[in-house]
């Protein structure tokens, strides 16, 4: 996070500081992917786009001009893009390490010829034309100067406010959801998180309570994990079924492959107590904007 942010900067200054931040993770993590095999690479790599394009979906409307709003789009679609050539590898690797125990020697077989696979595909787009040309609209809306105008407390506190109240109400009759009202859930808890730590700086003025932010903002990371451990069984399907794909007439791979799938499955309701248990945690949460 920009650590000079205060409640007086203008939100346009504001998204370019945290773009320039999420840029210089991105470009620390895409040399990981690019010279090894790491894990920690690919995964942090995701999260700095993550977290850009979700600064670019928070202040989106704060820079001035249409030619910057088209930039700040333009920016949003690459790194959704550059996201998803990027999420076979991450998936695949956390399907391997958290989801299933125990794999059978030839399913690990396919599984690392698919991890290469998806390797290459997430190093090619990090490293080609597209991934230069993201880096130089990167650059100009970081070195743009900002117009000022506004303040990031008065911004903080009306996107705060509403993305707040729609977590609320997408998440009402919680333990009737099905899948996709828990992925529209899901998606409103992210957007909330990470609006919640890059605004915090907003009200860091006289009488702010750090406590109580950090309380916030750990409660809606809870919330988020709940929430991705309840997707995780469609991830982990996905998964399967690329694995059952991408093996050859000569791995017989069927039996074992529905045995992980039973595995995967189980723990449902020990998921949906562990989310409830984060609704509530949330729902107690002070907010610190108030």
């Amino acid at each position: 996070m920009a650590s000079s942010l205060a409640p007086d900067t203008p939100p346009d200054a504001a998204l370019r500081q945290i773009a320039a931040d999420c840029q210089a993770d991105l470009l620390k993590y895409r040399a990981i992917v690019l010279a090894s095999g790491r894990p920690i690479g690919i995964h942090q790599s995701r999260v700095a786009l993550r977290r850009l394009r979700a600064a670019l979906g928070l202040f989106r409307n704060a820079v001035p001009g249409e030619t910057e709003r088209r930039l700040v789009r333009a920016l949003a679609a690459e790194a959704k893009w550059l996201a998803a050539e990027c999420g076979p590898s991450r998936d695949l690797h956390v399907f391997l390490a958290e989801s299933v125990e125990e794999m059978p020697a030839e399913v690990k077989r396919i599984a690392a010829r698919l991890a290469r696979t998806h390797l290459e595909r997430a190093r090619a787009a990090l490293s080609g034309a597209r991934f230069a040309a993201f880096g130089e609209q990167m650059q100009a809306l970081v070195e743009g100067k900002p117009a000022g105008g506004g303040r990031l407390d008065a911004f903080g506190q009306d996107r705060l406010e509403k993305r707040h109240a729609k977590v609320e109400h997408l998440g009402r009759k919680l333990a009737s959801l099905d899948g996709e009202r828990l992925h529209r859930l899901r998606i409103a808890v992210k957007k909330l998180r990470y609006a919640a730590g890059f605004l915090q700086p907003a009200f860091s003025g006289p009488g702010f309570d750090s406590a109580r932010a950090k309380a916030y903002i750990e409660a809606t990371v809870r919330l988020q994990g709940a929430l991705g451990a309840l997707n995780d069984r469609a991830v982990a399907a996905r998964m399967l079924a690329d694995i059952a794909a991408a093996a050859r007439p000569t791995e017989q791979v069927g039996r074992a492959l529905r045995k992980l799938d039973k595995q995967v499955a189980s723990g449902h309701k020990r998921r949906r107590h562990k989310l409830e248990r984060a609704w509530k945690t949330f729902r107690k949460a002070g907010r610190f904007w108030k």
